[in-house]
């Protein structure tokens, strides 16, 4: 039975990740993303310790969809290597549930 996840990333811009939410929900991956700029990071790369400003974007979608979207973050991302975070949530409200699993339905042909 399909749960609700969030997929939660990084971009380096903003522009990176409105254009990854918009192919992304409209090819009905995600019901929603959510893009939270003006976050900074300090993480090890290469032997070093690096500072960026990112942007975070949280997709919203089912248990059945999360490695497509998975394999879209990657295809319209820059980072050699994306933050790529699946997470289950314990409980969703049932109204909010609906329109998740409605908002990624399949067009019927």
């Amino acid at each position: 039975m399909d749960r609700a996840v969030f997929v939660y990333t990084t971009f380096p811009s903003l522009v990176e990740a409105e254009a990854a939410a918009k192919v992304i929900v409209e090819g009905k991956l995600a019901a929603c993303a959510n893009i939270l700029p003006g976050m900074i990071s300090h993480y090890r790369w290469e032997g070093k310790v690096e500072r960026a400003e990112e942007v975070v974007t949280i997709f919203k979608t089912r248990t059945s969809l999360a490695d497509r979207v998975r394999e879209a973050v990657r295809q319209n991302h820059s980072y050699e290597v994306p933050a790529i975070a699946v997470i289950a949530l314990e409980s969703v409200d049932r109204d909010y549930f609906g329109w998740l699993l409605d908002s990624t339905k399949p067009d019927e042909t």
